[in-house]
Formats: structure tokens, sequence, C-alpha cells
């Protein structure tokens, strides 16, 4: 046997390293806990890092940031940026089916059907981008010397908790509606399963997505979300990954300052078009009223 043979037998694997995503960064629990990951066969997979309150407090703080140039960017700029992670997903395909794969226990071939249908969930919200306010807003019939327009605005800062089941399909499902209509948001991922939200992460990282936008946490479901269902600073919360018991528990932790709250609503099949739903769930509407002057028979009096 040559000594190319030799070295190649000794090599060792390079154990992939989980992180958090925040604030366009990848830290490491502010605790330094971490948690087995195992796939559907209990087979370990990684460790994950197990998030604490401060880590949750340092997201929100990261999404607050970021919020003000990624609502005022335009919805067209947006759309760009979106499908430009889209693009990133694409390229990092491979990886994803094996993920998928070994969270959902499904083949290979299962795996790469959504991954890709993931892939164009991301587009069609990417799509939406520019198109929503025509849909939702417009102008209002009102009776007297003015005419008002109602426009769709972001909410805020969404706290989002990721489906449970759906690793990696309903986890885009309920980040991109977030982001496409311009709130930032905090993600709990699945807690069985995180791994493809941590590597999504690095998608977002090396796409043209600003830092902060999507933040990313793994952990115990129910310790990182009642932090920040009660947090002053976030102005919304997607309770999609909570099962009845602890959804109602975070509805009334954010029910003191008003937050909006969508609660989990039962998905047969994440694969079926979406709607519009989850993104007009976190839009408030604006109505703006302007004077036209007196109105004859000669028209206007500009």
């Amino acid at each position: 046997m040559s000594k190319v043979d030799k070295s190649e037998q000794q090599r060792l694997s390079v154990f992939k390293t989980y992180k958090l995503y925040v604030g366009g960064k990848f830290p490491r629990s502010e605790s330094g806990r971490v948690y087995e990951v195992s796939d559907s066969k209990g087979k370990w997979l990684a460790n994950a890092p197990l998030s604490s309150r401060k880590d949750a407090r340092d997201a929100v703080v990261a999404a607050r940031k970021a919020f003000g140039a990624w609502s005022g960017a335009t919805a067209y700029n947006r759309g760009q940026v979106l499908y430009r992670v889209a693009e990133m997903l694409e390229g990092r395909k491979s990886q994803f089916v094996h993920e998928v794969a070994d969270a959902e226990g499904l083949s290979k071939s299962k795996a790469n059907e959504l991954v890709e249908a993931t892939i164009d969930r991301w587009v069609w919200y990417a799509g939406w981008t520019d198109k929503i306010a025509q849909v939702v807003g417009g102008g209002n019939p009102v009776a007297g010397p003015y005419f008002n327009l109602s426009s769709p605005e972001p909410t805020g800062v969404v706290t989002v908790l990721a489906p449970q089941e759906s690793s990696f399909l309903g986890l885009v499902s309920v980040i991109a509606p977030v982001i496409a209509t311009g709130n930032t948001a905090i993600v709990i991922a699945s807690e069985r399963s995180p791994l493809p939200a941590l590597s999504l992460g690095e998608v977002l990282a090396t796409s043209d997505l600003p830092g902060g936008v999507v933040n990313v946490l793994s952990g115990r479901t129910a310790e990182i979300a009642a932090p920040l269902a009660s947090h002053q600073d976030v102005n919304a919360i997607d309770l999609a990954g909570a099962d009845d018991v602890l959804a109602k528990e975070l509805e009334i932790a954010a029910a003191d300052n008003l937050k909006r709250v969508l609660r989990p609503q039962p998905v047969d099949d994440w694969r079926a078009t979406p709607g519009l739903g989850r993104m007009t769930a976190f839009l408030e509407t604006k109505t703006v009223w302007h004077p036209t002057g007196s109105l004859g028979a000669s028209g206007s009096s500009y």
C-alpha cells in the first residue's frame, strides 16, 4: 500500500460546528450550552447551540437595529435580495437534501422534492414583495372634497416559532412572508430538527440580506419563546411551532404590549400554495387623507 493510501485511511472527518445566526454573525450560545440532535432513527447528527434568554434579547436588539433600513428599502430591492437567497439555496441544494433526509427520515429523492419545493417557495415570496401593496392597498371611495389612500406597512420585529415537523419547507414558509413585507424576524428553529434552520443562516449571511433581518436561534422552544413573547420591543409573534398549551401561555404574555399574534393553524401539506395570509398577518394599514378643494361643475379649484 502506498504512503498516499495510508494517509487517506488515517484522515479524520471534519465535523460541522453549528452556531446561532444573530445580527449577521455566528455566535455560540451565551450560555455555552449545546444539546444533541439525532436523526429519525436516533443516530447522533450534531450538537446544536442551546440558546439562552440572553441570546433571545440579543436577537431582538439585532432585529430592531436592522428594521429601519430593511423596511425603508424599496419593495423591488427586497425582491432582488430574496431572489438572491434563492440562488444561494439552489447552489447548496445537496447539503439541504442531506439534512432534510436525516431530519425527517426521508429518502434522498423525497428530500430532494421537498428542498426544491422550498426553493420555489422562497422565489414565490420574492415575487410578491412589490405586488402585495397593490393587492391589499388602494384608494378608498369617500363622500367629500378629499380622497384617501390606504397602504400596507410592516409591523416591526416578529418572533417566529418554526414548525416542529417540517424542518425546511415549513421553516421557509413562515420566515419568507415576514421579511418579504419589510419586517425583521427572530426565528426559533424546530427543537427536534434545527440543523436546516442553522444552515439557512449560513446562506443568508452570504447573500445580500442585511445582518439582523433574520436571526436564527436553536434550543428549547418554550424556554426561548417565553422571554420573546413578553419582550416589549417585539411587535408580533407567529406561534406556528407551538402546541396548544404553549400557544396559550405565549398569547397571554404577548398581550402585555398588544403584540399581533398568529395562532397555530393546522397545515396538512406545506407544499400547497400558501396564499397571502402570512404576509397580511404582519402588516399594518396606513391611510392618508388629502383635500382636493371644492369641486363644482368646472372641476377642482386647484
